[in-house]
């Protein structure tokens, strides 16, 4: 049974994105007025409720200087990564050699998840194919992988990219987690395509979030 204060919490997690729907409802009228307010709250309110889906837990945390330098990077990766698909597309000695990459993410939150992959596919060259929400794995298809060491640099600027998402927007548990099962890695040299296929550890703690393993 819920408690109040499991309701009230759950209500104000979901209001930031029932504004976003009533604030698009007017941006696809392309004006403001009280009719559009009404009928984009009933719009929202009927959304919500038909396509209802579990509450998006927010961190409630914003850094300012790290959010700037994960937009100002992702800009300069689109606009890098443009430039090398049109060399390769007008490359007249280019042969086609892509590859499916599993990447497996450092946090366990379905938020993050949900960035790293949009953050990911918006940049040419990379699109992502299926997720593994259980082991918060990424699979994506990559062009112009000929080689090991080319996937491995790949995985690295996926997880940077999720670095930067959680130091930008994570939870204090987000950033604990990525540091400590970063240095873990490091540490351990342990392969970056252990994924949700891979033998169950029965010693390991599942995490209660989305039962994957810790």
């Amino acid at each position: 049974m819920t408690t109040v204060k499991q309701r009230v919490g759950g209500f104000l997690s979901q209001l930031p994105l029932f504004l976003g729907l009533v604030l698009l409802w007017a941006l696809l009228w392309g004006k403001f007025s009280w009719l559009n307010l009404v009928t984009g709250v009933a719009f929202a309110a009927v959304v919500s409720i038909v396509f209802y889906l579990p509450a998006v837990q927010l961190s409630g945390r914003v850094n300012l200087w790290r959010s700037a330098w994960l937009f100002g990077k992702l800009i300069f990766d689109i606009v890098r990564a443009s430039i090398d698909v049109s060399w390769l597309a007008l490359g007249p000695t280019y042969r086609p050699s892509n590859a499916i990459v599993a990447v497996h993410l450092r946090t366990r939150s379905d938020l993050i998840l949900t960035w790293t992959a949009v953050a990911t596919s918006i940049v040419p060259g990379s699109i992502v194919v299926d997720v593994e929400r259980i082991d918060s794995t990424l699979y994506l298809h990559v062009i112009n992988m000929r080689s090991t060491a080319q996937t491995d640099r790949f995985r690295d600027r996926v997880l940077a990219t999720e670095r930067r998402i959680v130091l930008a927007f994570g939870s204090a548990e987000d950033v604990e987690r990525v540091g400590r099962v970063r240095a873990e890695e490091d540490d351990a040299g342990l392969d970056q395509t252990t994924g949700p296929h891979s033998p169950v550890d029965p010693q390991k703690p599942v995490d209660p979030q989305n039962g994957a393993q810790a």
